[in-house]
């Protein structure tokens, strides 16, 4: 539990911090190249389970418990976290959607070294669930 605080803590500085040293503008577009990236774990109920726990550890904080953008920490941040539930998220691709969770964008943190390639795909199939709870 412990260990699981400290990693909140040190994740919640990195984005205020990231968030002061420039603003993420409303419209970030993956680079093409990313939409053809394909899931490996596409269909896959486990490796969705699995993303939900890795979104309640890392995402919860800004995004929300239901992806809203509306956790604790993403409502101080000058630019608000992303909506999964909104109609620009839900018609990314799932290439894209991993692609913005590898390599971030201020105040969101880049997570490719924080998370295993696996794990950020299994965050891509949770973020869908909560994308098709409209």
């Amino acid at each position: 539990m412990k260990n699981k605080c400290l990693f909140l803590v040190i994740v919640t500085l990195l984005v205020l911090v990231s968030n002061s040293s420039r603003a993420q503008t409303s419209s970030w577009v993956a680079p093409e190249h990313s939409n053809s990236l394909k899931n490996p774990f596409l269909g896959n109920e486990k490796a969705t389970a699995d993303g939900k726990k890795i979104f309640n550890q890392m995402c919860v904080l800004c995004h929300g418990e239901e992806g809203k953008g509306n956790g604790e920490a993403g409502l101080t941040l000058e630019t608000k976290p992303a909506n999964f539930l909104a109609l620009k998220v839900v018609n990314e691709t799932d290439g894209a959607i991993f692609w913005k969770i590898t390599n971030g964008k201020s105040p969101m943190a880049t997570y490719e070294e924080l998370l295993t390639e696996d794990q950020r795909w299994k965050l891509v199939n949770y973020i869908r669930v909560l994308g098709s709870k409209k």
